[in-house]
């Protein structure tokens, strides 16, 4: 068997290479990601949320007319539903462009 650099395998360096491209690509893809953004809305459309790919809420916009002083747990509900539907698709978004490099495995730390 032919020995590469520093008396390894040639198949190993290779697999080397292989594994720091994969590396390289998996860290820019998930770059790209946290720059991504999600829109979501409740209550057809009268709370709505813009969250990044790292989960961060950049934009929150409620409806006048929905806010109510005497039923604040509606408006508090609309948002609570907004935000998680908006980390919910961050999650998928997520996870679906991980799992090209993880072939579907779910390794904490890569989502």
């Amino acid at each position: 068997m032919g020995r590469g650099f520093g008396g390894m395998p040639k198949n190993m360096n290779s697999m080397m290479k292989q594994f720091e491209k994969m590396q390289k690509d998996m860290e820019k893809t998930q770059a790209e990601l946290e720059e991504k953004t999600i829109e979501t809305t409740s209550g057809g459309g009268a709370v709505k949320a813009v969250m990044n790919g790292k989960k961060e809420l950049l934009e929150l916009y409620i409806e006048e007319d929905i806010i109510d002083p005497d039923d604040a747990e509606m408006l508090q509900d609309l948002i609570i539903a907004c935000v998680n539907s908006a980390i919910k698709e961050i999650d998928e978004m997520t996870n679906k462009e991980m799992s090209k490099f993880t072939g579907g495995l779910n390794i904490p730390g890569l989502s």
